[in-house]
């Protein structure tokens, strides 16, 4: 038996608690993981609350997350006590996720944990912080250098914004933070921000072109606010886009793509190629700050799970939130 956090949902609603629950319920996976540590991101927020269709099967152990020890393999190439981490691959929607004691994967859905981290340091970047150094590694592609200009990142009170303000600032990139939560810009400002603006100014419906301004951009929230930065991106500038806050929709113009050469960078974690991911975790190891990511990180254990998830999206919680699935 094991503890985890199992939602259900039948004829007496959608609920998600803390349980005991049996080995022999695991999913089929060749590779079975004593989980050390967790996170909690936006999308285990609506999985556990029921507001967005992110479960696709009952009942579900949440968590996108984990990091941990292998117990037993029939992998080639992961041993038992070999130290891993997985991100990703539907897991916690799909298939039993990381909000537990114990796990059952595929094999190939995991990755060695890096020498550089703890597994709580490693949870603390979680797919949060992996999603962020692939929007950098996007920016980085598309020839977006810390010379060219101003990098605007926006929803940077956020898991992904937080590690993408501190990736930016350390690779030496001016960098704008865009947020809804003024009273946070003493954080924002020791995570490396240069400049603090209110995500206010994006919101709203805007112009198909604005007044050119930044070099690139990580976007966090969609919606409006996508499509304001895109038309106030610089001519040939980068946009990487990795999530959904304010909405799915994207209301812009072709304008700022045909008469300025922007491009919008779609950046997907949850299925990412296995060189993609290796890369991005060798590229954290290498310019993460780990004292920022302290500064970042916030630690609960996995009976303050579901009443975190609910201020999560009441966009309550900054920066990361590190799971203990042992208390």
């Amino acid at each position: 038996m094991f503890k985890a956090v199992l939602i259900e949902k039948d004829e007496a609603g959608y609920r998600a608690a803390v349980k005991e629950v049996d080995d022999a319920d695991l999913p089929a996976g060749d590779v079975t993981v004593r989980v050390a540590w967790s996170t909690l991101n936006y999308k285990d927020g609506l999985a556990i609350t029921g507001k967005g269709p992110v479960v696709r099967g009952f009942p579900m152990v949440p968590g996108i997350d984990l990091a941990g020890t292998v117990e037993a393999s029939s992998h080639p190439g992961i041993a038992v006590g070999d130290a891993v981490v997985l991100n990703g691959w539907g897991v916690g929607e799909g298939h039993w996720g990381g909000l537990a004691q114990r796990a059952r994967l595929k094999g190939e859905w995991l990755v060695p944990l890096p020498a550089a981290f703890t597994p709580r340091q490693a949870m603390a970047i979680g797919t949060a912080g992996y999603t962020a150094m692939l929007c950098v590694m996007a920016l980085e592609r598309h020839g977006v250098s810390p010379g060219q200009g101003e990098v605007l990142v926006t929803g940077a009170n956020g898991g992904v914004g937080s590690v993408a303000v501190a990736l930016l600032a350390r690779l030496g990139y001016t960098v704008v933070a865009s947020t809804g939560r003024p009273q946070e810009a003493d954080y924002l400002r020791a995570l490396g921000a240069a400049e603090i603006i209110d995500r206010a100014q994006f919101a709203a419906p805007g112009k198909p072109l604005a007044k050119e301004r930044w070099a690139g951009a990580v976007d966090t929230v969609g919606s409006h606010t996508l499509a304001n930065v895109c038309a106030s991106t610089r001519y040939r500038g980068t946009v990487a886009a990795c999530g959904l806050a304010q909405g799915m929709d994207l209301p812009a113009t072709v304008a700022p793509f045909i008469l300025r050469g922007v491009t919008l960078a779609g950046v997907d974690s949850v299925m990412a190629p296995r060189a993609e991911r290796l890369e991005a975790w060798r590229r954290l190891a290498q310019d993460l700050d780990v004292d920022k990511l302290e500064l970042m990180t916030r630690e609960i254990g996995l009976g303050e799970v579901v009443a975190t998830a609910a201020a999560l999206l009441e966009g309550r919680v900054r920066g990361r939130v590190v799971v203990d699935v042992n208390r």
